[in-house]
Parts: structure tokens; C-alpha cells; sequence
């Protein structure tokens, strides 16, 4: 199949501006994908009242090379995106309450989940190098990863480091490749894959700096980083809701910056004290309120 890769799309497609035959086949595909995947020719030709080689031909029209390779795709798109064609009638009752619980038992699942396979002398270790480093970059693509590089810096700079963070593919390339031996790079990846996050980090190395990577065990990332805190991505099947993985991820950067707070114990104190005058000079006088947030 060389024209569109996601066959489910050219079935939508093929509904609305196939011939006769063509869209009462994708119709009667998009209504039973699991029988349309493993259902012979003659199965599918005679639920849909056409001969088998209008079948054929249907299977071609879609950019196929026949019946077999159709089949190929369909399982294939079944198997990656399944849950979001054939997902599970919402219960309305009770919607607010069930919504609410969903997302709160989620996100404890996932701290508590992270926090017990957690190895904390490696988080102390990266917090005592993020104290002693001159500058620090960090660097994360794709919505979950790319934010906690972001809330990473935003953690750290008001402790007095010279941090930075990178979620574009090329500057963070560019970042790296001007490090010193006196930086540290912090890379964040689900996944462990995303090829400019794992590039910088092999190019950091290659110049001496640290590299500390918070991702999947066993990826491309892991192998990359000098050091590693594992983070399994595991979620509850609930299409609906988003990821409760970030939470998780959150809550590891959280214990880093807390950790680095405490290694460079007085030092920071200047930096946090200059930040609460600021803010409750030109905002608002409430000492009770979080540093900055």
C-alpha cells in the first residue's frame, strides 16, 4: 500500500466517493472491522451482495495490492488504534462523580506506581550533579516529554542554576553540541525513541557533559545516557481520559528539584527568598502563596 498508510482514513474516504459497490464495502468494513480482517473473500463478497471480484477490485481501488494485503493493513490497524475504533459505550450515570474518580485514582495509581519502583540514590546522585553543574539542558519532544523539560527548568532556575530548556528537534542539537564539561543535560522520552532527544544526548556526551535520561528501560535513550532513571509508561485503557503518566513523570521532577534544593542547601535560599519579595512586591502580599506559581 503506497498512497495512504492509514487504510481506515481511505475507507472513510472510499464511503463518500467510491462507486456503488466500493462504498457498500467500506461501509460494511468500517461496521465490522474484526470480521472484515479475517473473513474470507467469499464471506465478505456475500454479506455485501457483490461478487468476489468486485471484491478484488475494491481491495485495489483502496491502494491494495489484493484481498491478502487488505487484510494485512485492517489487522494492522486494528492492532494499533482498535480501542479508539470499537471503544466501549460511556455510562452516563452518575458522569460528573465517575469522571472525577477516574482522574484522581489515576494519578495516584501512577505516583505511587513510580514511586515504589524508584531507585532514590540515583535521583540524590542527579540532584547533588545538577547542584554542582554550571549550566544545565534540558531537553524533551512530544507533548508529555517537552513539558517536564519545560517544568524541569522551571523548577530549577529558581534555585539559582543556569538552566535552559530545548523541545525544538534542531536547537536542542544545537544546544548540545556547544556544552562543556561542566554541563548537564536532562533528557526526558516515553518512549525512549524520539531521534533529536537521543541525538543530543549522544552529542553531549561526545563534548563531556553529563547525561541523565528519564525514560523507558531498555531503549534507545537508555543506552545513550550515561545515567538513567527508569520510567515505565503503563496506562488503564480508559481512551477517554488523558494520560495519567504525567502525573507520575511530574512527580519524578518534583523529587529531583526537591533533592537539588536540598544539595545546594543554603545557596539556593537567596534565590527563593529574591523571587517571594519580587512577587508579593509587584502582585500580590500573600506569603502564603506558592513560590512563583
Amino acid at each position: 500500500m503506497t498512497q495512504i498508510a492509514d487504510i481506515i482514513t481511505r475507507l472513510q474516504m472510499m464511503t463518500q466517493e467510491g462507486s456503488k459497490s466500493d462504498r457498500r464495502l467500506a461501509a460494511l468494513v468500517l461496521e465490522d472491522l474484526d470480521f472484515a480482517s479475517k473473513a474470507a473473500i467469499s464471506e465478505i463478497a456475500s454479506r455485501a451482495d457483490v461478487s468476489e471480484p468486485t471484491v478484488t477490485r475494491f481491495c485495489r481501488n483502496l491502494g491494495c495490492e489484493g484481498v491478502r494485503d487488505f487484510k494485512f493493513w485492517l489487522a494492522q490497524a486494528i492492532a494499533i488504534g482498535g480501542i479508539y475504533l470499537m471503544p466501549a459505550p460511556v455510562n452516563r450515570d452518575a458522569r460528573e462523580q465517575r469522571i472525577a474518580a477516574a482522574i484522581t485514582s489515576g494519578a495516584i495509581a501512577a505516583i505511587e506506581r513510580v514511586a515504589a519502583g524508584l531507585d532514590m540514590s540515583t535521583v540524590i546522585a542527579v540532584a547533588e550533579r545538577l547542584a554542582a553543574s554550571r549550566t544545565i539542558l534540558c531537553v524533551g519532544s512530544g507533548g508529555t516529554s517537552s513539558m517536564m523539560a519545560t517544568e524541569m527548568q522551571n523548577r530549577l532556575f529558581r534555585l539559582g542554576l543556569s538552566v535552559i530548556a530545548q523541545v525544538d528537534g534542531q536547537l536542542q542539537r544545537m544546544h548540545a553540541a556547544v556544552v562543556t564539561p561542566e554541563t548537564t543535560v536532562v533528557a526526558f522520552s516515553i518512549s525512549g525513541y524520539a531521534k533529536s532527544v537521543v541525538d543530543s544526548v549522544v552529542l553531549a556526551r561526545q563534548y563531556g557533559a553529563r547525561t541523565v535520561a528519564i525514560t523507558g528501560p531498555g531503549s534507545a535513550l537508555a543506552a545513550a545516557a550515561e545515567i538513567v532513571i527508569p520510567f515505565q509508561h503503563l496506562e488503564d485503557g480508559y481512551i477517554y481520559k488523558p494520560t495519567s503518566s504525567r502525573f507520575a513523570l511530574l512527580a519524578v521532577v518534583d523529587m529531583i528539584a526537591t533533592a537539588t534544593a536540598e544539595a545546594g542547601e543554603g545557596r539556593v535560599l537567596e534565590s527563593l527568598r529574591r523571587i517571594k519579595q519580587c512577587l508579593n512586591t509587584l502582585k500580590v502580599d500573600d506569603p502564603r502563596l506558592p513560590l512563583g506559581d
